[in-house]
Formats: C-alpha cells, sequence, structure tokens
C-alpha cells in the first residue's frame, strides 16, 4: 500500500528505513495492520509516508523525520496488540494527534511526570490513560494541587481526566464524595420552573459528566451513588454559603460563570478537597458586556502558589482531526 503525495511533492527529500517487529505474530501483525491494511492507510495518511510490509518485516519511505515518527509509532502500536488485544480505528486516531506526534519526535527522553506507568488513572471499569504532553501534565497538576485549572478548546479531555481523577480519589477513599458543577446559563431565570427535582432540572447541562462517570462506574453504581448523595449534582447558584471539605469538585464550562459566581466557588472549598475547574474562554455564552469570570481569575490567580494552570490547544484534540482543524480555523479568523 501506498501514500502517493510523498515522492511527488517538488523538493521533498525521500529516504527510507527497513526494520522487523518483533516477535513475528501473526495476529498480532493482522491486528496492526487492520482489514485490507485499513490501519496501515490511516498511518500513511496521517503521517504522509509510504509503508509497506511483508510479514513482520516494514519499509518506510518519505521525509526523514517523518519515517522516524512513523517507525516509533508502528513499534508502539504493536507493543499495544499484546495479550490478543485487537487494536481499533480509535485507538490509532489517537496515537496520531499532534501531542503524540510531537512527543516522538524528542530525541531525549521524557520528564518522569509524564510517564504513563505514572499517572495512568484507575477506575472500576476502565483505565484511563493522559495522551500527549498536557494530558499528562494535567493529571500530574491535579493529583498533587488542591486547585486546577484546565482551558482550552473542546475535545481535549479535560472534564473526562477530571472525572477519572474524581472517581480515582472516591475509590482510594481520599474523599468523600463528588460534586458536580455547573452554571445553568441556558436555562437562566426559567430554571425553578422546570420539572423534576434539583437534579432533574439541571441534567441537561451535566450530561458530559454523567457519560463519563457511566463509562467509569456504570449505570447501576452511579444511580446508587446519586441516591446516597456521595455523587451531587447542582448548579452553582446552590453552591453559596457551603463549605466542601473531603470532597472531589468539578465546575465545568466555567467560561460562563462571572467573577462573583467564580469568586465565590473558589472560597468554597475546605480541607480535604480537590477542585477542579474547566472551561474554554472562547465559548462564553454570557449576555453581551457581562465579564467572563474564568478569564478574570486565570489574570487574578496567575501567581498566587499551590493553584495549578493546564493550557490546551488545538493539538490537544482527541476528538475527529476535523475538530482540531475546526479550532484552528476560528482561532485564525479572530486573530485577524
Amino acid at each position: 500500500m501506498n501514500n502517493p503525495s510523498v515522492e511527488d511533492r517538488p523538493g521533498a527529500i525521500v529516504s527510507s528505513v527497513k526494520f522487523a517487529l518483533e516477535p513475528d505474530h501473526p495476529q498480532r501483525l493482522a491486528s496492526l495492520c487492520g482489514l485490507a491494511n485499513d490501519n496501515l492507510k490511516m498511518i500513511a495518511e496521517r503521517l504522509d509516508v509510504r509503508i509497506h510490509n511483508r510479514g513482520n518485516q516494514f519499509e518506510v519511505r518519505g521525509e526523514p523525520e517523518q519515517i522516524a515518527i512513523a517507525e516509533t509509532a508502528l513499534k508502539q502500536l504493536y507493543q499495544e496488540t499484546r495479550g490478543s488485544r485487537d487494536l481499533t480505528p480509535d485507538a490509532i486516531h489517537l496515537s496520531l494527534q499532534p501531542s503524540e506526534t510531537n512527543s516522538l519526535r524528542q530525541s531525549s527522553p521524557a520528564p518522569k511526570m509524564h510517564d504513563d506507568k505514572l499517572y495512568v488513572v484507575h477506575t472500576p471499569k476502565l483505565v484511563v490513560r493522559p495522551r500527549g504532553g498536557n494530558q499528562k501534565r494535567y493529571v500530574h497538576n491535579v493529583l498533587n494541587h488542591d486547585i486546577n485549572f484546565g482551558v482550552g478548546p473542546a475535545g481535549t479531555g479535560k472534564t473526562y481526566l477530571a472525572v477519572a481523577c474524581a472517581v480515582q480519589a472516591l475509590q482510594q477513599d481520599e474523599v468523600r464524595r463528588i460534586l458536580l458543577v455547573r452554571p445553568a446559563v441556558e436555562a437562566g431565570e426559567k430554571l425553578g420552573f422546570l420539572p423534576g427535582d434539583l437534579s432533574q432540572k439541571v441534567d441537561p447541562y451535566l450530561r458530559p459528566l454523567y457519560d463519563a462517570l457511566y463509562d467509569m462506574l456504570g449505570f447501576e453504581k452511579v444511580d446508587r451513588l446519586i441516591e446516597r448523595n456521595v455523587i451531587e449534582v447542582a448548579p452553582l447558584a446552590y453552591m453559596r454559603g457551603r463549605t466542601l471539605s473531603h470532597s472531589f469538585i468539578i465546575l465545568d464550562e466555567s467560561q460562563n460563570t462571572t467573577r462573583e459566581q467564580m469568586k465565590m466557588f473558589l472560597t468554597r472549598i475546605g480541607f480535604g478537597s480537590t477542585a477542579v475547574i474547566t472551561g474554554d474562554p472562547t465559548q462564553i455564552d454570557l449576555p453581551r458586556g457581562q465579564s467572563s469570570g474564568l478569564r478574570h481569575a486565570l489574570e487574578v490567580l496567575a501567581d498566587v502558589p499551590g493553584i495549578s494552570f493546564t493550557h490546551f490547544d488545538s493539538a490537544d484534540v482527541v476528538r475527529h482531526p476535523l475538530v482540531q482543524r475546526i479550532v484552528d480555523a476560528y482561532e485564525s479568523k479572530e486573530q485577524e
């Protein structure tokens, strides 16, 4: 299989490298290559190289830097096929994200805090592995700081990783409960007239958090924990006057808080608690003229010891490749 664009590009420096994937295991090689070599085609297209193989003998042709990345990616993906584990297109897509390929370019070993083995997050239903330097740094910060900001575009794993860390902390008895908080900006003053109890009123706005919890704990366990108030769901407005101790608190969509709301939330944090504030400053739904509490907090708290800030960009997007391009296009337009 070939990617015809590599050698046809004017001025391109084309070289090749040959290597073998060991051990020579037909089933693992089939998983790596995919049906009709679909996986190899995806890797070749994303990295702009040509890949040819005969059994476990591989040859990669293209520009030298891209060849090195492709060789490392193939070897790492082959390692993931151990234990009869099939590679899915999603797994390959994630391994080829810019945040991942940037790490493959580094000639020196990654810092210890970026070691996946040290910062894998364990939950009852699945193991969550941060990808790319920013996600690893984010998990590192959440595990080591009491207040953490995760700021960046949609699809960078801010909320999902925060929920994973919360579930792990609950399972390890590091906290007594999880609080999911979100400003219900879309409902506005109509929030009180929505049918159902408080949880049902804000359910539509907390769906991403629920989905992550279901992935990690299962539907029945999440429902039981909500009934026992171990997992609590609340709009931001209901936080005033409370002291949240021995809790893991996630404030999602924080770009839609006002300055006063953000200050109120941050001053709720009690002993033994961890707070994660996530948001995307480019998607503010506040009324025109109302300044974002997230933007203000990033300026005011920038030099406060004990608070961590992780900034994501389009290279960290782990959704469809088009999402990254969309984010870049909007950023370019705003800069104009």
